[in-house]
């Protein structure tokens, strides 16, 4: 079985085409995460033509906009980036997901220095330029910055969000369309939307409760923008909680007196910090396991990605 397309910064699969001739080998890109996706790898510098070793380039403000110039000197290298990126653009719509490296004037997502026309850092809150213009065109795709997947949060919320977009494009976005794919998508992912934003759960019932007020292209396009909208937002132990709650009200029938009593004393101790949530989500799938109940058996909140991945254990 294949794995999901992910795109990556060439650097940090160990490759070297940095401009010093080096790399930024990820360990955990390249030993946990290829086993789930399938990496394709992208270096905007060195396929715009600038060559390894290359003069290190930035990123400085001129009237007429942001430009890639060499750090030394003032050899200009936009006009090669952004024909790289018009042609390579169109070719990434497959992506799911995408891992960017930190620090960089081409792919950095955040905190890049902006210079002045003299060379001199003005600000620091710049894009790198492929970053930007990916960003720009596929605004429902995961991406993030390798450095940030050391955040136990955030590498599981990435993830989490791959898989979600990934189950979007697969079964619902373009010809798949139909009332009944986006409902049973919806139904699929209630709980994770339940935990990450109650407020735009809330809105999203509602939207598909009448498919017929408008086109059902302009109705998917809404919702997933805020679907993936909302599944960006990091989840609370206290909203982890709710979803919890809600859930274990379907196992009702399923549950004995006992172990009711160790699921809820198990979710308190998550909720206080004392366990990682991997522990109360395994009983609440033990319960579900020996009665099932249909509609949580097709919950992702349960198993949003593969359990070798071991996200709940560190969250």
């Amino acid at each position: 079985m294949s794995g999901i397309p992910v795109g990556i910064s060439t650097c940090l699969l160990g490759k070297e085409v940095r401009h010093d001739g080096g790399h930024k080998h990820s360990r955990y890109c390249t030993q946990v995460l290829s086993k789930h996706f399938d990496f394709r790898s992208i270096c905007p510098e060195l396929e715009a033509g600038l060559g390894v070793p290359r003069p290190a380039i930035h990123l400085r403000e001129y009237s007429d906009g942001l430009r890639l110039i060499e750090t030394k000197g003032t050899a200009d290298h936009t006009g090669a980036m952004q024909d790289f990126i018009d042609r390579i653009l169109p070719s990434l719509a497959d992506l799911r997901g995408y891992i960017l490296m930190a620090k960089s004037p081409s792919c950095g997502m955040e905190r890049i220095k902006v210079h002045n026309e003299d060379g001199q850092v003005t600000r620091r809150d710049g894009r790198g330029m492929f970053a930007e213009a990916l960003l720009q065109a596929y605004p429902l795709m995961p991406v993030e910055e390798e450095g940030r997947l050391n955040d136990d949060m955030l590498r599981e919320n990435f993830i989490e969000r791959v898989f979600a977009y990934d189950d979007w494009m697969q079964n619902v976005a373009g010809e798949k369309l139909s009332a009944k794919a986006l409902i049973e998508f919806h139904t699929r992912h209630k709980f994770q939307l339940l935990a990450h934003s109650e407020r735009i759960y809330r809105q999203l019932g509602p939207m598909l409760g009448d498919l017929k007020s408008e086109p059902l292209e302009t109705i998917a396009d809404r919702y997933i923008h805020q679907f993936m909208e909302a599944m960006s937002q990091k989840v609370s132990r206290g909203s982890h909680m709710n979803a919890m709650q809600h859930l274990m009200g379907y196992l009702r029938d399923s549950l004995g007196d006992e172990e009711r009593k160790v699921l809820l004393e198990q979710m308190e101790a998550y909720r206080r910090g004392e366990v990682p949530l991997v522990v109360p989500m395994t009983l609440l799938r033990m319960a579900q396991r020996r009665e099932p109940v249909d509609y949580l058996h097709s919950q992702q909140y349960l198993t949003p990605y593969p359990d070798e991945l071991g996200l709940r254990n560190n969250v």
